[in-house]
Parts: C-alpha cells; structure tokens; sequence
C-alpha cells in the first residue's frame, strides 16, 4: 500500500528531476580549477543531461488542520500515516534575541538551551535518560537574528505520550539549576574564543553590524562579559515573561489523528496562561546609500575571505520569487554565474556563492567566498562584473529558464518529507501567507521574466551601495581594496576603530 501512496508524488517530481539533473551533470576531473584558465565558463562541458519536460508543477500541498487553543496557541496539525512517527514543532515568538537587552545578547539562547537542563520535578541527567529510553529526540534553540524560541521533539507514535509529557514539562516548568548553567557557561566561553579566529564568523558578523547598526539583528554572537552576567534569575524572568502561548506556533506532524490529539494538546497545555508578552518587530534600518569597505586583519592569512550586499527585502514582499530566481542565477549553485565565472573559468576559489535572507524584518542578499590572497584585486573585479552584468543585462532565455527550473526541481523534491511539509505550513503561519501560497509558488517561479529580474537586480543588488567585507592579510590586501572605496579596520569583535575606542572610555557599543 506504501508503494502505490507514493506513485502520485513520483508522477509529480518527474517533471522536474530531470532539470536538476541537468543543472547538476558536471563532468568531474582531478585538475584543480586553478590549474587551466584557459577554458571559458560557456564552454564547460556538461554530460548525462536528462530530458526536461516543459510542462509547469502544479500542486496541492496537504493543508494542515489549523485551530487555537483557548490560551491562544496557533495549533497545526498534518496527518501522515506512512511511518508510526511524530514530530513537535514549538515556534515561541517574542522570546528570541531580537528582543534580548543590548547589554546581554546570548541570553535567549541560553534560556533555550538550559531548559532542558531541568525542570522542578526531573534532573538534566533524568530528562537525558527518559529520552534515551523512549528513542525520542528533544532540544531547543534561539539563533541570534531571530525573534523566536524553537523547541522541536520526535519519536514514535506509540509512546507519544510519554514523550510529549516530557516534553511539556521542559517547556513550562524548567528549573534553571545554578550548576547546570556553571557548566554550559564553561562550555560557551571557549567557543566564543574559536569563532574570532574563523574567517567566516569575522566576515559575518562584520556585514551584520555595518547592515544593521543598532538594529538588534546586527548581533550575532554573545560576549565573555555578557556570558559571565547571566544568572538563573535571569533566564527565569526571560521565560517567564517572554514565553507566551498566545506568541506561539504548535506544528505536529506524523502518524497522529487530530480527533484524538486535541483533548490531549488542550489537558497538557492548560496551566500555559497567556501573558501581554509582544511579538512586534521593530521597523526594519534602511539600506546603507553608499559604499564602504571593512577590512579585518589577520595577519599571515594566504587567503582573503570577501563578503559584500546590502539589505534588501521581508518575507512576505511580492519580490521575493523574482529575487530568489535573480540569486539563482547570479550564485546560488556550482551551475550559477559567480561559481562559473571565479571557479571555473578563472580558477580564483574553490567556491563563491550568493544568497538571500527575507525575514519579519528586511534580510539581505549578499555574495561572497574565499580565495588565495595574490588573487583578491581580480575576484572583486569579476565580483563586481557579475553584479552589474545582472543589472545591465536581460538574462537570456534558456539560462533563465534553467534557473527556474532548478528553483522548482528543488521545491518539488522537498515534497517528499513530511518535517519539510509542515515546515512550509509554519512559514505560511508565521509570514501570514495566503492559503494557498506554496500551491501557487512552482507557478509563481515559472512565470518570472527577464524584465522580472533585471527590475529586482537594479532595485536591491547595486555596486555602487552594497558594504564590502575582506577579512585577511591587511599588509598585503589593503592598497587592493582601497581601489574599491573607502577602507576602515574592524577588530575581532567586528568594531571599527571609531567604535572600538568607544568602548574603551565606557560608552555602550
């Protein structure tokens, strides 16, 4: 019976396998991309292409059912009886690190993680074990740059309710032992300290606080300081006050049946009361009207990491698809425009990429990669050549129509898990998206243009505005980047000098 439930999703991906084949089909050799640059990004060779079919997805996601429970949690609930397995979606908006106090960013994140370090009627080491015991997964977690808290758990179907028990418990009745957050504080410190020698971790968290400023998305990473400050009060007052059902997101999916599973949800929840927490956003910062470059030093470093954009839009801009489809051309992939310019044809980098973060609040796009130090002066020239090439010109048609289809190939294949399915109803809760918008999205997609996406490239990716980050060897990269713009020095902590010295005589940075 397992057999044949699947026939019509396969029936459905076999339109768009086929170009993802096609996209992906590169032949492969032992030569190192730097070894031959000779060969043009029009003539790489592409082998096993795949018939395409021609024909526009249409589908019918599985709607969840939707109700609210009378202490105001948003409940989803999506049927799926092909495994006997659940899982429990948590999203507790208002109580992420957007919200955080400025003197204490990490501080949502460690309510999170220590909530299942105890609660008034279990110990860490007893929830471990229960866990382990009924083969059932359970955590939590507040990433910097989001508004939410998310709690996620899974197991089997047949001891649910044990496992959900357990998992309501960590929820609403954590204890924040003394002892427990000594240790995660031990645990945090040291990881701080690895994240300021990593390229990658400098160059973002750079772009973040140039982008932002004292928007809190700026922050991404706590401090020794603000580690050291927290106390269990603390992370009790964060729940108490900020983890309100009203703000809250309930997604399970699985081998349940909703009839069942409602006066369960309504008992465990009750004593959850709601609260006047908020879960506004603040206005999302204007764009920076000018370029500028950050230079982080790292002295000896053999290779330059750049990474450079601008804000650009929130999730639920009608740009969004005609943006996604821009980054599809412009880096998204190994088949994409950057990748084939300063990989294959010019041998600069192993890999550069392009992406785009929409969000409650305006994410950017950004492109970047790393590359060997001699070589930086060319991959800006060619950075800065791809973005306005996407600017100047029309993208022809059988490069946007691949585009397209490999923005759609991955959607269609997505289909196939359940947690991702659900994932798509919370996206369409959380962004108050129409109903049918995932229905529409392959369609949407389709129907994007060249004129679609010269206009977004013009309006969100320009040169001429977009900040610059170079985290490597200043000896040897500054006089480069100075034919870019104006340079200013970033220390570890991603502060300019200006804001550096700031610190220094106590102001607040």
């Amino acid at each position: 019976m397992r057999i044949w439930r699947n026939i019509g999703t396969f029936k459905l991906l076999a339109a768009t396998i086929g170009a993802a084949a096609l996209l992906h089909g590169v032949s492969w050799s032992q030569t190192s991309p730097a070894d031959d640059k000779s060969i043009p990004a029009s003539k790489v060779e592409r082998l096993n292409r795949a018939p395409v079919s021609k024909d526009i997805l249409r589908v019918r996601l599985p709607r969840p059912v939707e109700t609210i429970l009378p202490n105001g949690i948003n409940v989803l609930i999506l049927e799926d009886h092909r495994f006997p397995l659940i899982n429990v979606h948590f999203e507790i908006n208002g109580s992420g690190p957007i919200y955080e106090p400025s003197n204490l960013p990490g501080l949502a994140g460690a309510t999170a993680q220590q909530l299942t370090e105890g609660t008034k009627t279990r110990t860490s080491k007893q929830i471990a074990e229960q866990i382990d015991s009924l083969g059932a997964n359970l955590s939590a977690f507040a990433p910097f740059g989001s508004g939410s808290t998310v709690l996620t758990a899974s197991g089997l179907s047949d001891n649910f309710d044990q496992w959900f028990a357990l998992t309501t418990d960590v929820l609403l009745h954590p204890s924040f032992p003394t002892d427990e957050l000594t240790q995660y504080k031990g645990r945090a410190k040291p990881i701080l300290l690895q994240q300021r020698v990593q390229p990658n971790f400098l160059a973002n968290q750079t772009l973040n606080r140039v982008l932002y400023g004292a928007y809190p998305a700026a922050v991404m990473s706590s401090t020794p300081e603000s580690i050291d400050a927290l106390t269990p009060a603390m992370l009790a007052d964060w729940h108490e006050n900020r983890y309100a059902p009203q703000n809250t997101i309930l997604a399970i999916s699985g081998d349940v049946r909703v009839s069942t599973l409602m006066p369960k949800l309504r008992q465990a929840l009750s004593d959850w009361q709601k609260s006047k927490a908020s879960a506004n956003f603040p206005a999302s910062p204007p764009p920076a009207s000018k370029t500028k470059i950050y230079l982080v030093d790292r002295p000896g470093s053999v290779q330059t990491t750049l990474l450079m954009g601008n804000l650009a839009i929130e999730r639920g801009d009608p740009d969004y698809p005609a943006l996604i489809v821009l980054n599809e051309v412009l880096g998204a992939s190994a088949a994409s425009r950057l990748f084939l310019n300063l990989r294959e044809e010019k041998g600069y980098t192993y890999g550069v990429y392009s992406s785009v973060s929409a969000r409650k609040y305006a994410g950017p796009w950004t492109a970047g990669g790393d590359l060997r130090t001699e070589v930086t002066d060319g991959a800006m020239t060619e950075f800065l050549r791809e973005l306005n090439r996407i600017r100047d010109e029309k993208v022809p048609d059988a490069e946007l129509d691949s585009a397209r289809r490999s923005v759609v190939a991955r959607f269609a294949l997505s289909l196939e898990s359940p947690q991702q399915l659900i994932g798509y109803a919370i996206t369409r809760k959380s962004y108050n998206l129409p109903a049918d918008y995932w229905d529409k999205y392959p369609v949407q997609i389709a129907m994007i243009t060249a004129d679609d996406v010269q206009r977004v490239a013009k309006k969100y990716v320009d040169p001429a505005t977009m900040q610059v980050v170079a985290v490597g060897d200043a000896a040897k990269i500054k006089g480069v980047m100075e034919k870019y713009g104006t340079v200013e020095m970033v220390d570890a902590a991603g502060k300019t000098a200006g804001e550096a010295s700031k610190s220094v005589g106590g102001a607040q940075p």
